[in-house]
């Protein structure tokens, strides 16, 4: 099977960002990745309501909405209402994951729960069942262009098989320093969609490299 491809307008043109989003219309790609960060659970701001629901208005894709922020649970009706098809929290800021994952399915998205490098996959046991994807963290999050950390392999590995052993349905998702030398083996140890910015962003041709990630083989 063909791994989904998520670009992050993170690392798009804000400048033309309508362009950026046709681009990615034009593309190969399955889903749009959307970064969401409030200065406080990562030393970043990135953007908000009204960004994305600037994108959505040209969005063909499904908007893939990672919230790297505080208490998201006080906003995810507003997220779904800007435009968040999929929206995902992080582990290490949601006291109460479960209920925040069943707020975010009864805003009618899918809800996904994103681990930070430091933060093992077993922490999952109790959840996984609940959730249509887990977002493993390749990077220390807030920014972009980061060096890939070469344990996510390993952190990729233990989760497939988590997800096997409770017979759980959960996507994987690979954010940070995805490129086309470790694609082949994130998808080999059980990853289902990569998450890219600097690499699709940064390339001459934006729509080739997207192409190609997308018949990355292992």
């Amino acid at each position: 099977m063909k791994p989904l491809i998520a670009p992050s307008v993170l690392a798009a043109n804000f400048a033309n960002l309508q362009s950026e989003i046709q681009m990615i219309n034009a593309s190969e790609a399955d889903w749009i990745h959307f970064d969401v960060m409030d200065g406080m659970f990562v030393p970043n701001i990135s953007f908000g309501f009204p960004i994305l629901e600037a994108v959505k208005q040209y969005a063909e894709k499904m908007l893939d909405v990672h919230l790297m922020i505080q208490e998201p649970e006080r906003y995810i009706e507003a997220f779904k209402k800007s435009g968040a098809d999929s929206i995902t929290v992080h582990y290490e800021a949601c006291t109460h994951l479960h209920r925040t994952i069943q707020q975010i399915k009864d805003a009618g998205c899918k809800a996904g729960v994103a681990l930070n490098p430091h933060t093992p996959v077993q922490l999952l046991e109790d959840i996984i069942t609940d959730v249509d994807l887990v977002l493993i963290m390749s990077v220390n999050p807030g920014f972009g262009g980061q060096k890939f950390i070469p344990n996510t392999y390993r952190k990729v590995e233990a989760l497939k098989n988590l997800i096997s052993a409770r017979q759980a349905k959960a996507l994987i998702e690979i954010d940070g320093g995805v490129n086309m030398s470790n694609a082949p083996e994130l998808l080999q140890k059980g990853a289902d969609a990569l998450v890219a910015g600097n690499f699709v962003f940064s390339s001459p041709d934006p729509i080739r490299t997207i192409a190609d990630l997308k018949q990355v083989s292992f």
